[in-house]
């Protein structure tokens, strides 16, 4: 597919006061951007994306954008620009695209007799509540065709734009099922910085989950990725901010360097933390055996040794401690149904 250039590229470091001749207004809750992005259309036919791993406990997600402007080194989706002709570098974080038709699209498979209403998650490959969804608005027109045929739910996320969506993850826990788990790998805002620069800060992610749980929805933490040597030891006071924060589960996976990640995330280590980069290396292959990454079905999100035996002991003794080993998703009956009209006639954000 060949892209078309929907929206003009972004200044550095915006920043507008409210103008008189808009009804609206709006401003980003995090750090203004510091490189220009250029965003391009997705004329996809499906948003729908199935998965037969193992090692994923879902079968279907849905991702509205290709690309993240959070620019997180070790992200494993950085690979899928490269079908496009793009790098898996500061392409994958500037060159983004947008489905814009993904709540249509989703609609329609919704309406199709083979969909039985199974549990659709948002964030499988990147982020759902990055800064484009401000404007496009495309994840919340999801979740209302999700609300409207009562399908169930489970988001993952960094952003704090999923604030806004409350009354619709509320309907969405009311009339079927929803869970948000908040994705916040370090306790070190300097660490975070370096490795997820434009993600929002560890407070304002901590926050956001104490809002979502004020306001019913079930929420959780991930720390996902654990780097071997650079974060596993902040996994006690994650999970007891988490608590703290409301959270009612949590879940963890061990770094993945899938093809040309592991050329990205080693060289941010590199410019990053000079100092520290031969030690995490050399914790990274002591849990795989020597390699950086093992692709086998099974494998990908587990370690091996005494080393990372260790960081399973210590996580598995907080999340009982702390009460977060509870099942993120608590069985209930089917409530998927398809509802009278056309959905196209409601006032939904597309």
């Amino acid at each position: 597919m060949q892209p078309t250039l929907a929206i003009a590229s972004v200044p550095k470091r915006i920043w507008n006061p409210p103008n008189p001749y808009l009804t609206e207004h709006r401003e980003l809750l995090g750090e203004p951007p510091e490189t220009e992005p250029e965003v391009y259309e997705d004329d996809s036919r499906s948003v729908l994306s199935h998965n037969d791993s193992p090692d994923i406990g879902f079968r279907w997600s849905v991702n509205p954008y290709r690309g993240c402007f959070h620019a997180c080194a070790y992200c494993y989706a950085r690979p899928t620009h490269e079908y496009f002709g793009l790098g898996a570098g500061t392409d994958f974080e500037r060159k983004l695209f947008v489905k814009t038709q993904a709540p249509q699209l989703l609609e329609k498979t919704f309406w199709k007799p083979s969909w039985k209403g199974e549990l659709v998650v948002f964030s499988g490959v990147t982020d759902c509540y990055q800064p484009l969804e401000a404007a496009w608005k495309l994840t919340r027109g999801c979740l209302e065709v999700c609300l409207a045929f009562r399908n169930p739910v489970a988001i993952v996320t960094k952003s704090l734009l999923i604030r806004r969506d409350r009354d619709v993850l509320r309907g969405l826990v009311q009339e079927a099922q929803a869970s948000v788990a908040i994705s916040i790998p370090f306790l070190d805002e300097r660490i975070t910085r370096l490795i997820e620069p434009k993600a929002p800060t560890i407070r304002r992610r901590f926050e956001t989950m104490s809002l979502l749980a004020e306001a019913g929805i079930p929420v959780g933490i991930g720390v996902a990725p654990i780097i071997p040597g650079l974060n596993d030891a902040d996994i006690p006071g994650l999970l007891k901010e988490a608590k703290r924060c409301g959270a009612s589960f949590a879940f963890h996976t061990l770094l993945r360097l899938p093809g040309s990640v592991k050329d990205v995330f080693f060289h941010r280590l590199r410019e990053s933390l000079p100092l520290r980069f031969k030690r995490i290396e050399h914790r990274i292959r002591e849990v795989r055996a020597g390699a950086l990454y093992d692709s086998r079905f099974g494998f990908r999100h587990e370690g091996q040794g005494t080393y990372w035996q260790t960081i399973e002991r210590v996580w598995t003794l907080w999340v009982k401690r702390l009460g977060l080993d509870q099942a993120e998703r608590v069985d209930r009956p089917a409530t998927f149904r398809r509802p009278s009209g056309d959905l196209g006639q409601q006032e939904f954000a597309w």
